[in-house]
């Protein structure tokens, strides 16, 4: 079984994920945006129980979700503030790690099988999304469930100027 490890900057706060994620979320909100000072969220999300703290304890900071209502729970290091994983109301039985923690960030493939681009509509204007993997203007799944039509580009596809809603 793969075993990876991760943490915080200052290493109050290490983890260990268990296995492949189930996929790799690449998010456009602007929640995301703003939590990790980005244009956008590489999100490897593993099982709940493939996830671990194996040293410190880390803070929580819950936020509302704008866009199903639901809790998501941001875990980082009160230490140094370091932002490690989010768990959520909405996906209990589910985690989803800031990539740049892991001590490889490399480790997890991104591609057409395990990953999917969200909240395309809220995307900085000029990024450029990868041929062949799915992306979606908003969540791939409404807040009751329904999921939503992807869109897969032949090319690379770069995001223009475009309306800006709220998301995650």
């Amino acid at each position: 079984m793969l075993i990876h490890q991760g943490g915080c900057l200052c290493g109050a706060v290490r983890y260990e994920t268990r296995g492949e994620p189930r996929r790799v979320t690449i998010c456009h909100c602007r929640f995301c945006q703003r939590a990790t000072g980005a244009a956008y969220m590489v999100e490897p999300i593993f099982p709940l129980d493939a996830f671990r703290i194996t040293t410190g304890s880390p803070a929580t900071f819950e936020q509302r979700s704008a866009g199903s209502g639901k809790l998501v729970h941001i875990h980082f290091c009160d230490r140094c503030g370091t932002k490690l994983y989010l768990s959520f109301e909405r996906f209990a039985d589910a985690c989803g790690v800031y990539a740049g923690t892991f001590d490889d960030p490399n480790w997890f493939a991104i591609g057409p099988d395990n990953s999917r681009h969200i909240f395309i509509a809220v995307a900085r204007h000029d990024t450029i999304l990868p041929p062949g993997i799915k992306a979606f203007a908003e969540h791939a799944t409404l807040a009751d469930g329904t999921a939503t039509e992807p869109v897969t580009f032949d090319a690379p596809h770069t995001i223009g100027r475009g309306s800006r809603r709220a998301g995650r």
